[in-house]
C-alpha cells in the first residue's frame, strides 16, 4: 500500500521513481505499485549477486548520519543535501540540529513528491529549506536567491550528494559535476558523497541492473569502479577512513581495519576543502 494518496500533478504513477524507490528499500510506503515492482527486481538481482539491496541502503542512510554528526561536532554549521530523497527517519537537519542546535540545512530535489512531502514536514522549521532544483545545475542551487538567502556561503558549508550522481549515466557529466561542487565549496567545506560501485558484479548481472533504472525517471545508473569514485574527491583532503563500502564508513572504527572492495555495494566518502 501507498501513503501516497492522490497522485500529485505532473506524476505518472506507472513510471517508477528512484527516490520513491529508495523509500521502499528503506520500508517507506511512499511509493506507487511500479516502484515497488522496480525495486523488487533490484532485490532480486542483489541476491543473485550475494548482497541485500535493503541492507545496502539502510546502511547507506546510517552512513549520511555518520557523516552529518561528525561534520556537526566539528563545526559545520550549512549543509545542503541534493537528490534529498522522500524524508525518513533521522534526516539531515535532525541530525545536524541534535549535535549543533542552530545548524542550517536546504534540500534539494527535482520529485515533486518529495517536494510535497519535505515542505510539509519542515513547514514549521525556520531553519530548513526545502527547495526544486538539479545536481546537473549546482550553479543554479548555490545561487538560487532563497539559498543565498537561508545560508551565509562565504562561511564554511557541506554539499551532499548521497547516492545520487550514479543517476548521471554519462561519466564527462559526472565529473563535471563533482568537480563544479567542489570549486564551489571554499576553504573549510566538505564534500559528503556516496556512490554505486560495480566490484566484482559481472557485466550480465550490471546490464540487467541498468535495464531496470532505465525505466525510471532517473533514465538510468552508471557502473562504475572506485577509481572513478575516488576521482569525485580530486584535490580534497579525505577523511578518516577515506573511501570505503558504506557499512565500513564510521569514523569511529579502528585504523586499518578490513575492507572488502569485491563485493558490489556502495561506496561512501567525506572529504574536505584545504585552508
Amino acid at each position: 500500500m501507498s501513503d501516497l494518496g492522490q497522485v500529485p500533478e505532473g506524476i505518472n504513477p506507472h513510471i517508477p521513481s528512484v527516490a520513491r524507490m529508495y523509500d521502499y528499500y528503506l520500508g517507506g510506503k511512499d511509493n506507487f505499485p511500479s516502484d515497488r515492482e522496480a525495486a523488487e527486481k533490484m532485490i532480486e538481482l542483489g541476491r543473485q549477486m550475494g548482497n541485500d539491496a535493503r541492507q545496502i541502503a539502510q546502511e547507506n542512510r546510517r552512513f549520511l548520519g555518520r557523516a552529518v554528526r561528525l561534520l556537526a561536532e566539528a563545526g559545520v554549521r550549512q549543509f545542503i543535501d541534493v537528490g534529498a530523497g522522500l524524508p525518513t527517519q533521522d534526516n539531515v537537519h535532525q541530525v545536524a540540529q541534535r549535535h549543533a542546535p542552530g545548524a542550517r540545512v536546504v534540500y534539494v530535489d527535482n520529485d515533486p513528491i518529495v517536494l510535497t512531502h519535505a515542505r510539509a514536514l519542515l513547514a514549521r522549521d525556520s531553519d530548513v529549506l526545502a527547495l526544486h532544483g538539479d545536481l546537473r545545475d549546482s550553479d543554479a542551487i548555490l545561487d538560487d536567491p532563497r539559498v543565498r538567502e537561508h545560508l551565509d556561503l562565504t562561511q564554511p558549508f557541506a554539499v551532499l550528494l548521497v547516492a545520487v550522481l550514479h543517476f548521471i549515466p554519462d561519466d564527462a557529466e559526472a565529473d563535471r559535476i563533482a568537480a563544479r561542487v567542489r570549486d564551489r565549496l571554499g576553504p573549510g567545506g566538505h564534500l559528503v558523497l556516496s556512490h554505486v560501485y560495480e566490484g566484482n558484479a559481472s557485466m550480465d548481472m550490471a546490464k540487467t541492473g541498468q535495464q531496470v533504472y532505465s525505466g525510471t525517471t532517473s533514465g538510468g545508473i552508471a557502473r562504475r569502479g572506485y577509481d572513478q569514485i575516488s576521482g569525485y574527491f580530486a584535490g580534497l583532503e579525505l577523511l578518516a577512513p577515506g573511501i570505503v563500502p558504506v557499512a565500513s564508513w564510521d569514523p569511529d572504527a579502528e585504523p586499518g581495519s578490513p575492507v572488502d572492495y569485491d563485493q558490489p555495494g556502495i561506496l561512501a566518502g567525506v572529504a574536505r576543502v584545504p585552508g
